[in-house]
């Protein structure tokens, strides 16, 4: 194994195998955990888009809620899931299908357009002209704010659905989608994910779909690992301790290393932010 690798795979707690079962209790006991923790929290909240990662940490959130309505007799848990396009959704119908199968107490559907073109717009106003990149980073945090904005207003946990092959190379916007108050697929990979989603049994339409962050305009619809330049399958590989193809373990390490800063915020005097 190569050393780096050793580093991330003990950094970000990957397990080369799973029990699904086992980590699906897991998950939800950590959920429930964090809210036994802060009692004057009643809500889990999260952005569902249709993709794999969002659709298992839905699922996840809304047994966890019914188990604290049960343990509790507390009514007033509830999971909120909250539909956030930017006009209209590439892949609507997805995101409605991963909502059928969570099945959430409450569903928002929250348009983001107009927010991101404000600040888009203000900013041509003091002549600084936004990159279709840009925009997609902007779009991504008006999404979390459209999130912390509904948990402040029901007490809430906003929920991120970041895990290890997404962390690993940084596949995330800082203070967007990276940005929650619990992750609970923090360590595992995308395999593992899928994993899980089968043990639930999600339609499998929902975990075999292309991953996408769909957040650019000029490439609508990129996927992830063209983005990248490497596949999740090979990021798994890397994350469980098998060998890849040296180009593969590069373009991962590569990732990694550009992307620290994402992954520790904020940075303080008291860190060390470099190799």
């Amino acid at each position: 194994m190569r050393p780096l690798q050793k580093e991330i795979i003990e950094s970000l707690k990957v397990l080369p195998t799973i029990e699904p079962e086992a980590e699906i209790r897991r998950s939800i006991k950590f959920l429930k955990d964090y809210l036994y923790q802060y009692p004057t929290l009643k809500s889990l909240v999260l952005g569902i888009s249709g993709g794999q990662d969002s659709t298992l940490a839905g699922k996840l959130s809304q047994m966890a809620i019914e188990e604290m309505r049960t343990e509790t007799n507390d009514s007033q848990y509830q999971f909120i899931a909250i539909r956030l396009p930017y006009a209209v959704q590439n892949d609507e119908e997805d995101a409605l299908k991963a909502l059928e199968f969570i099945a959430p107490d409450r569903i928002l559907t929250l348009n983001i357009e107009e927010a991101t073109l404000g600040i888009v717009q203000a900013l041509n106003k003091e002549q600084i002209e936004v990159s279709d990149f840009n925009k997609g980073n902007i779009k991504a945090r008006q999404r979390m704010i459209m999130q912390y904005a509904v948990a402040g207003q029901f007490a809430g946990v906003v929920v991120g659905s970041d895990h290890a092959a997404e962390s690993v190379t940084g596949f995330f916007t800082k203070y967007g989608d990276g940005a929650a108050d619990v992750m609970p697929l923090w360590r595992l990979t995308k395999d593992q994910g899928k994993q899980l989603l089968q043990s639930l049994n999600c339609p499998a339409e929902l975990y075999q779909k292309i991953p996408t962050a769909d957040l650019e305009e000029d490439r609508p619809m990129l996927s992830d690992e063209e983005a990248l330049g490497v596949s999740y399958r090979a990021i798994d590989r890397y994350l469980t301790g098998y060998e890849v193809s040296d180009r593969e373990a590069a373009t991962i390490e590569k990732w990694y290393l550009s992307s620290q800063h994402k992954r520790h915020l904020p940075i303080t005097v008291f860190d060390q932010f470099w190799r």
